[in-house]
């Protein structure tokens, strides 16, 4: 037993990574327009959604991602310092005080109000230096960017036509963030129509940029119109649907990159009877065995899947019983008498969208919630990487 291995881990399999990898350029490439291919800004932001941003970030570049995307200059840098060197943008606000940094690392910086872009562009020109900006529009999501509302257009034009003209910054996208991409057809049509008005109005304007994108996840499965000339998946690229339904919509085989797995540590004969766990939530209904599992919530494992949770050993279904405690949880495995103190339990793979829907939340969360003391064992060709 390898060390990573002793207590709770996540395989990861950099194998279906590159399936999905492909799986997806192959299906934007039914929608590119003749002589324009659709380029692929791979999201590893949040330490590649749980999965190890470095490891995940260097095999992305290997397979021709063209741009990376993370949320902070933090995770910029450790990017760079693993040795990746396509273009990494930077998705949220940086601190105008680190604009050396973002040049120093070659870091794309996200600019949605007309202050921050001066700001930086002072920075730049302080330091004889230009700092590349992809511009967000806030098209309906409420959050970051220029407000591109029907009514406000002229005003925002104005404020990116001036953003365009600072001395030190490279405009060289624009971009925006769709809200209900797997939920609103209606709302996210409204927001693609705003977005393709702000682009023609803005090249009418003399103002043309080299990458236009709004197609997460959701986007980029089911409505092919948002693919501009860059997408951006995030979840399914990691082998999730965001959508469940997609997967009966025709979209492409994706792979789950990531297993959650934890030790046995201890096997138990409990009478009938017998109350488990904090707030004795679960009562025996059988003479039982079991399984002492070295994962709780401390690790990332929702201690809202109590009682509800089924793990995997030997292949075969286990319910947890109790509450998941901070580093410990409890699985029956009363039908299982080959169970072993040191047999690997599988928490999630494959199945992760329903346990995610058990745990009353999303997909995305559950994966970006591992904890950093759960090591990340990479696979390559069936091989553990060192």
């Amino acid at each position: 037993m390898d060390k990573r291995e002793s207590r709770a881990w996540v395989d990861i399999d950099l194998d279906a990574l590159a399936h999905n990898y492909h799986a997806l350029r192959n299906w934007v490439r039914m929608s590119e327009p003749p002589g324009e291919p659709v380029k692929l800004l791979g999201m590893v932001k949040a330490n590649a959604y749980g999965h190890g941003a470095p490891a995940i970030g260097r095999k992305l570049q290997e397979l021709g991602t063209e741009m990376l995307a993370v949320a902070c200059l933090a995770e910029a840098v450790e990017l760079r310092q693993a040795g990746v060197t396509i273009p990494i943008l930077c998705l949220g606000q940086t601190p105008v005080e680190l604009a050396g940094e973002l040049m120093e690392y070659d870091v794309t910086q996200t600019v949605g109000d007309l202050e921050l872009g001066r700001a930086l562009s002072a920075a730049a020109a302080a330091a004889g230096k230009e700092l590349a900006i992809h511009i967000k529009l806030d098209t309906g999501m409420g959050r970051l960017g220029f407000m591109w509302r029907e009514g406000s257009q002229g005003e925002t034009v104005e404020q990116i036509r001036q953003l365009c003209a600072l001395p030190g910054l490279r405009a060289e996208g624009l971009f925006t963030h769709f809200a209900a991409a797997d939920e609103e057809i209606d709302y996210t049509e409204l927001q693609g129509r705003r977005f393709r008005e702000a682009r023609e109005v803005l090249e009418q304007s003399g103002i043309f940029l080299k990458n236009y994108h709004c197609a997460s996840s959701a986007a980029v499965l089911n409505y092919p119109w948002t693919h501009m000339n860059m997408v951006r998946p995030g979840i399914a690229m990691y082998g999730h649907y965001p959508d469940p339904a997609s997967e009966i919509r025709g979209a492409p085989d994706l792979r789950p990159v990531m297993t959650l797995k934890a030790r046995v540590t201890s096997v138990r004969a409990m009478p009938l009877g017998a109350k488990l766990g904090y707030g004795c939530t679960a009562v025996l209904e059988r003479e039982s065995r079991i399984a002492v599992l070295s994962i709780g919530y401390a690790d990332g494992l929702p201690r809202s899947l109590s009682n509800k949770l089924k793990v995997k050993l030997h292949g075969t279904p286990c319910p947890v019983l109790g509450r998941i405690c901070m580093d410990m949880c409890m699985a029956d495995v009363t039908a299982l008498p080959q169970v072993r103190v040191g047999d690997a339990a599988v928490i999630y793979d494959k199945d992760l969208n329903r346990i995610s829907e058990l745990a009353g939340t999303i997909t995305d969360e559950m994966v970006c919630r591992i904890s950093p003391r759960v090591p990340r064992v990479y696979w390559e060709n069936g091989v553990r990487l060192p």
